[in-house]
């Protein structure tokens, strides 16, 4: 009987580990994790064959963000709109729509909200309320004219929305050199209205010249709601079945274009949010640009970091913004802060690179297994 027991224990050990290994390689955070290590294994590399010290870089770039309070919530006010962003891409890669649009959508968040804070006249609190809702529409507006295009004349998102960029680009140069609205003897614009500002000195003591606003928690909260409408409610089902399988989808009753539309008007709103919260908590004005900022830009890195997960793209986010942030700090050690771009690139090819590797194991195991692929 013993040795029974011992011939199916040994025989389970194979079929186990095979478990707990497959387990592991399907782990999003794992990989996702490995691929950070690598960006950053490849940035030493880059360090040390420049002449510099990887330890003494990182702790310039660790200390850069999390030193001091003042120093960490840079970080977190730098990350904030890009986790906006970073969830909007993420929403309509979960509906399998791809949307390059964040940029033009953001654009349109802050131009709006930066409109309605010196146009209209309301109590404070409410002014800022209003005007982040604005800026929230406008981009909701924005996502949803990609969306309809693509739902009913077939156009796709990607070209839509690229194009829709440069609209809101030279839309919004062209408002902020309006007499209306242009400071005097400047490319800027005046300051948003101070009823409508949404930021608080509450923490000044604390935490120095940082600007620290309620952007912050509408940015934890949004990412709830997310999750929420993804995971937990009749509408996420139905947009996740679009993306799933469109035919499959409509023939189980779904309207396809009204999800599409829906789908990329939220994810409009989502970066339109970001555009109102950095203008009205951080910026305070408007510029005439000479190029895009390409907050919408780094969405699309942060949604890939985050394993297209809500969750994930506010994590990723203040990964991100803390990256971004702390790099400027190689310069105290003469390391050039580009390195970061370079790091943040690796990790973005190291990601697609072993989920296309996954995906070649995963067809080579079916196609042994006699598995559907």
């Amino acid at each position: 009987m013993r040795q029974a027991d011992a011939a199916s224990l040994k025989s389970g050990f194979p079929s186990l580990f095979r478990d707990r290994l497959a387990r592991v390689w399907n782990d999003t955070f794992l990989y996702t994790l490995l691929s950070v290590m690598i960006g950053l294994l490849v940035g030493s590399v880059i360090l040390t064959v420049t002449g510099f010290n990887p330890i003494e870089a990182y702790g310039a770039l660790f200390n850069g963000v999390f030193g001091t309070g003042k120093t960490r919530m840079y970080a977190v006010q730098y990350a904030t709109p890009i986790i906006f962003t970073g969830l909007s891409v993420t929403f309509a890669f979960k509906t399998g729509l791809f949307n390059i649009g964040a940029e033009g959508q953001y654009i349109m968040g802050g131009l709006i909200a930066f409109t309605v804070s010196v146009t209209l006249h309301m109590p404070s609190g409410l002014h800022g309320a209003v005007a982040v809702l604005a800026g929230g529409l406008a981009g909701a507006v924005w996502g949803a004219v990609a969306g309809l295009l693509k739902a009913y004349k077939g156009i796709h998102e990607v070209i839509v929305t690229i194009m829709l960029n440069w609209v809101a680009f030279y839309f919004s140069n062209f408002v902020v050199m309006m007499p209306a609205f242009k400071k005097p003897n400047s490319t800027a614009s005046v300051d948003v209205g101070e009823s409508a500002r949404i930021y608080t000195d509450a923490f000044k003591e604390n935490f120095g010249a940082v600007k620290i606003h309620w952007g912050m928690l509408l940015a934890v909260f949004a990412v709830i709601c997310c999750s929420v409408i993804l995971n937990k409610t009749t509408l996420g089902f139905r947009l996740r079945a679009v993306g799933f399988n469109r035919n499959a989808a409509e023939y189980g009753g779904v309207n396809v274009g009204r999800s599409i539309a829906v789908s990329m008007g939220i994810s409009g709103l989502l970066a339109g949010l970001g555009g109102a919260v950095q203008t009205l908590g951080v910026v305070g004005r408007l510029t005439q640009l000479g190029a895009q900022e390409g907050y919408g830009f780094d969405g699309i890195s942060v949604s890939m970091i985050g394993g297209i997960s809500p969750i994930g793209a506010l994590f990723a986010g203040l990964f991100y913004g803390g990256m971004k942030y702390g790099g400027s700090k190689l310069n105290t050690i003469g390391a050039p802060s580009e390195l970061v771009n370079v790091i943040i690139g690796v990790i973005i090819y190291s990601i697609a690179i072993m989920g296309a590797f996954r995906a070649v194991v995963r067809f080579i195991r079916a196609k042994r297994e006699g598995m559907p692929l």
